[in-house]
Parts: C-alpha cells; sequence; structure tokens
C-alpha cells in the first residue's frame, strides 16, 4: 500500500504506510462476517472517520487489495443512508449479480 495514485498526493510511505495498511486490514477483517452495516456504523465500532472507511470499502473492489465484492444498499427504500456488505472475492471469469 504505498501507490499516491491509490491514496492521494498526501500520502506518505514513511508517516502513513502502517496506519492505512492496518486500517485496511481492520475494515476487511471487522466486515467480513458478511453483516450489512452503514457507514456510521463501522466508524462506530472502529474509530476511523466515516470518509476513510468510505475509501477503503472502494479500495477492497480494487483486484490489487483483494477484489472483495462490496455491496451496497439503502438501509431504508427512498432514504439517503447506505449499508454495506463485503463478500469474498469473485474467481476470475464468473460472474455475479448484486442485489
Amino acid at each position: 500500500m504505498t501507490d499516491r495514485g491509490t491514496f492521494g498526493p498526501a500520502y506518505d510511505a514513511t508517516y502513513d504506510q502502517q496506519r492505512v495498511s492496518d486500517q485496511h486490514a481492520r475494515i476487511r477483517e471487522f466486515m467480513g462476517n458478511g453483516h450489512w452495516y452503514t457507514l456510521a456504523e463501522i466508524s462506530g465500532f472502529l474509530g476511523y472517520p466515516e470518509a476513510s472507511v468510505s475509501a477503503q470499502l472502494r479500495h477492497l473492489r480494487k483486484p490489487k487489495f483483494g477484489g472483495w465484492l462490496v455491496e451496497k444498499r439503502r438501509r431504508v427504500p427512498n432514504c439517503g443512508t447506505w449499508e454495506y456488505r463485503v463478500l469474498s472475492p469473485v474467481p476470475n471469469g464468473q460472474c455475479c449479480l448484486a442485489i
């Protein structure tokens, strides 16, 4: 996790690599149960800002970070609160349908 293109121009591996790597691993581990959580819930459980949680969920989708299936849905229809769940990566060449 040392790519400035991934983490932005302010990213400095000397100061940020361990913190970002630990954050990524904790979020991946927490979300591994397949349950649905809002950004606020994940943030509350783990103590990371919602923006960081959102960024790490986006990273989980990328092949270089495991290619996890990150699903997103509205908590309540016609509401602006979204919830997310993380499922095992889909093997290459297979396809799946999101809810």
